[in-house]
């Protein structure tokens, strides 16, 4: 992952360090889910989630935004996001194929931006948007009778709900991120209850130790840790340089669920899992930028020094181009 790379040569070693262990705790995420899922049913166990996180209301600071802000980050970011991937992967779809179709999050975010507060995206998002959904379908036309069709479309359902949430959180533009996610984590417990009290009441709960630790793995790890590590990055730098490790959520997780859950991805689903990863460089800008930069280094290395004038200056002479003026800084180092 050359894009990987070049935001590496950006960051600090241990801001690239603190990136790639929120990545991988959230790609183990989706085997510790399915450890928790043998000890409760789905829907309580995220329900069970947040009101752990709620607990911390106290300590953490208002959002800063309206209600209706925070009630609709509640239910789509966590209640919908949360509550259907785990009934997707209680309905059978395999840990580390749930990570990679998650991601499609960023496909739908760009899309309901569009619709909802009338951003533009640019066509090289569309494009990535299309290919990725285009795995998927790869994904789903192999899949066989191991993985039913209805945790596919409970996973699929998943990251449209974290589309929206991410939308209705950008439209909040809370000051404090983490005070957000902790106060709306007061919603999902109420709808999540009562439909468990209502289609999981007679499913057994076991608080056996695997369980509790699976619970504190998601509330304190995944939740509050890979969050909090996240927010402080994004504060640190530019979100384009950032977004993109997002990419590794999905490598560590089909790695992990083969490693303890001996899940063996199929050609035809590492076929699709290429072809979103693909599509999702496309999404968060990385592939045009990755070109942009090329090419201006093709430039560069075609003008000869002689044509240089020092009163001008190489992006002064083309025009004043970025990516000119990048390939000529890169070209100095």
């Amino acid at each position: 992952m050359s894009f990987l790379a070049v935001n590496v040569c950006r960051m600090p070693r241990r801001h690239v360090a603190i990136a790639v262990l929120v990545a991988l705790t959230w790609g183990v995420n989706f085997v510790v889910l399915h450890v928790g899922l043998e000890s409760f049913p789905p829907l309580l166990f995220t329900a069970l989630r947040f009101s752990l996180v709620a607990l911390l209301i106290p300590f953490v600071p208002r959002p800063g935004v309206g209600v209706k802000a925070v009630i609709a980050v509640g239910l789509f970011m966590s209640a919908g996001h949360h509550g259907l991937v785990t009934l997707g992967l209680h309905e059978g779809m395999p840990a580390g194929l749930a990570s990679l179709v998650l991601q499609l999050q960023a496909a739908f975010t760009i899309g309901f931006a569009v619709l909802l507060i009338g951003e533009r995206p640019r066509r090289t998002q569309l494009l990535g948007a299309a290919i990725a959904f285009a795995g998927i379908a790869i994904i789903a036309a192999g899949r066989g009778a191991h993985i039913p069709l209805g945790a596919i479309l409970l996973t699929i359902g998943a990251a449209c709900s974290w589309g929206l949430g991410n939308v209705a959180a950008r439209k909040a533009a809370s000051p404090s991120p983490l005070g957000l996610l902790v106060w709306s984590s007061l919603v999902p417990p109420i709808p999540l209850f009562s439909l468990s009290a209502i289609f999981e009441r007679g499913e057994v709960v076991s608080m056996d130790a695997s369980g509790v630790a699976a619970l504190a793995y998601v509330v304190i790890l995944s939740t509050l840790g890979g969050f909090g590590a996240w927010v402080w990055l994004l504060r640190q730098h530019p979100a384009s340089t950032v977004a993109p490790f997002t990419l590794l959520v999905p490598v560590f997780g089909i790695a992990s669920a083969w490693l303890f859950l001996g899940e063996t991805p199929t050609a035809s689903e590492l076929l699709g899992a290429g072809v979103v990863i693909v599509g999702l460089s496309f999404t968060v800008g990385l592939a045009g930028t990755l070109v942009r930069r090329v090419n201006a280094r093709r430039v560069v290395a075609a003008i000869a020094p002689e044509d240089l004038d020092p009163g001008i200056g190489l992006a002064g002479r083309a025009g004043g181009g970025d990516e000119l003026a990048y390939a000529a800084g890169e070209r100095g180092r």
